[in-house]
C-alpha cells in the first residue's frame, strides 16, 4: 500500500478576539485510509500571550497512514477555544484545511470562522460569554451544502507547519 507520513506542528493562532487560547484538532480521512501510527486528534495547551495577539502552541503532529487511493485525502479540522479565568471554555473559531498532496515542507494558514448568531446572542456573548456554537462540529468538514446556510463571521487564523512524506505511490499506481 502507498503511505503518507505527516510530520509538523500547530504553531499558533493570531487575530482572535480573546486571549488564553487553545486548539483542538483532528485529521479526517476516507475509508481507503488506514492509520499506521500516531494520533488522529489532540489538543494544545492554553497560551496567554503577554505581548501581541499571537498565541504560540508549537503542538506536534506526527501521523503515518497507508492508503489504497487518493480519495479521502486527509483534512485537518481545527477548533480554537478561549478559556476564561474561571476555567470556563467557549469556542472562538472553526476551520479546516487539506493536508498538502505534494511532498516537502509546507507553511499553512487556516482561516477560522464562527457562527454569528442573532443580535441577542451576540449581546449575551459580549456581556457574559458563551456565544453560539455548532451542535455538530463535523459539519465543518462535511459537505458544503450543510455549511452554506450558516451565518458566520471571521474569527482568526491558525498557523501550521507540515512536512509530507510519500512512499510507494508509484509502485501501487497511485499518482499525485
Amino acid at each position: 500500500m502507498a503511505e503518507v507520513h505527516i510530520i509538523g506542528q500547530i504553531v499558533g493562532g493570531s487575530g482572535f478576539s480573546q486571549r488564553r487560547l487553545f486548539c483542538k484538532w483532528g485529521l479526517h480521512t476516507g475509508s481507503a485510509w488506514k492509520l499506521l501510527s500516531g494520533l488522529e486528534s489532540g489538543q494544545t495547551q492554553v497560551d496567554d500571550p503577554q505581548a501581541g495577539d499571537v498565541a504560540y502552541w508549537c503542538h506536534p503532529i506526527d501521523v503515518h497512514f497507508a492508503t489504497k487511493g487518493l480519495q479521502g485525502w486527509p483534512k485537518l479540522h481545527l477548533q480554537v477555544w478561549h478559556q476564561d479565568v474561571f476555567g470556563c471554555s467557549e469556542v472562538l473559531g472553526y476551520g479546516f484545511c487539506h493536508v498538502p498532496a505534494t511532498p516537502g515542507c509546507h507553511t499553512l494558514d487556516c482561516v477560522t470562522w464562527r457562527p454569528r448568531g442573532t443580535w441577542r446572542e451576540r449581546l449575551r456573548q459580549r456581556l457574559i460569554g458563551g456565544g453560539p456554537q455548532l451542535r455538530n462540529p463535523e459539519a465543518v468538514i462535511s459537505s458544503a451544502t450543510d455549511r452554506f446556510r450558516l451565518h458566520t463571521e471571521a474569527s482568526g487564523t491558525v498557523h501550521l507547519q507540515l512536512g509530507v512524506l510519500l512512499r510507494h505511490f508509484s509502485r501501487y499506481g497511485v499518482e499525485c
